[in-house]
C-alpha cells in the first residue's frame, strides 16, 4: 500500500505515506465550502503534475551532468462546473540563469520533463500548458 488517509472533519483529511511516514492534509476549498487552510486535493494533482515534471527533468539533468538546483515551478490550476473539475492546469518552469545551455540540451530536458508519468496519466480532455522560461 501506498498511503492510508483518515477524514478528521470539516472537510478536512490527513494522508500518511506507509513508506516514510510523513503526512498530508488537505481542506477542501473556499469556492468548495472549505476553509482552504491546506491544500486541496485537486491542488494536489496539479502540484503533483509540477513535481513529477521537476524530478524527471531532474533525473535526465543529472545524467547530463546539468546542476537543476533552484528551478522554480509555478503551477495555475483551472476548474470547471458541471460537472466540477479540473479544466486546465498552467505550469511556467524558471530555471536558473546562470545556465548556458545548448538548444538540444534544453529540447531534452524539456521533453523529459512533458513525458513524466503524471502528464502521461492526466485525462486529454485536461489542457495542459507548458513554458519553460530559460
Amino acid at each position: 500500500m501506498t498511503s492510508e488517509i483518515i477524514y478528521e472533519g470539516n472537510l478536512r483529511t490527513s494522508a500518511i505515506h506507509l513508506y516514510s511516514g510523513t503526512t498530508i492534509e488537505t481542506d477542501a476549498p473556499l469556492d468548495n465550502q472549505g476553509m482552504a487552510q491546506r491544500f486541496s486535493p485537486t491542488d494536489l494533482m496539479a502540484t503533483s503534475l509540477g513535481n513529477c515534471m521537476m524530478t524527471i527533468m531532474g533525473i535526465k539533468a543529472r545524467d547530463m551532468q546539468i546542476d537543476l538546483k533552484g528551478t522554480k515551478i509555478e503551477i495555475q490550476k483551472h476548474m470547471k462546473a458541471d460537472p466540477r473539475r479540473v479544466g486546465g492546469i498552467d505550469v511556467i518552469f524558471h530555471l536558473p540563469k546562470h545556465l548556458n545551455l545548448e538548444e538540444k540540451e534544453k529540447t531534452i530536458l524539456e521533453r523529459a520533463a512533458i513525458t513524466c508519468p503524471v502528464a502521461k496519466s492526466i485525462h486529454p480532455d485536461i489542457e495542459m500548458n507548458v513554458s519553460f522560461n530559460w
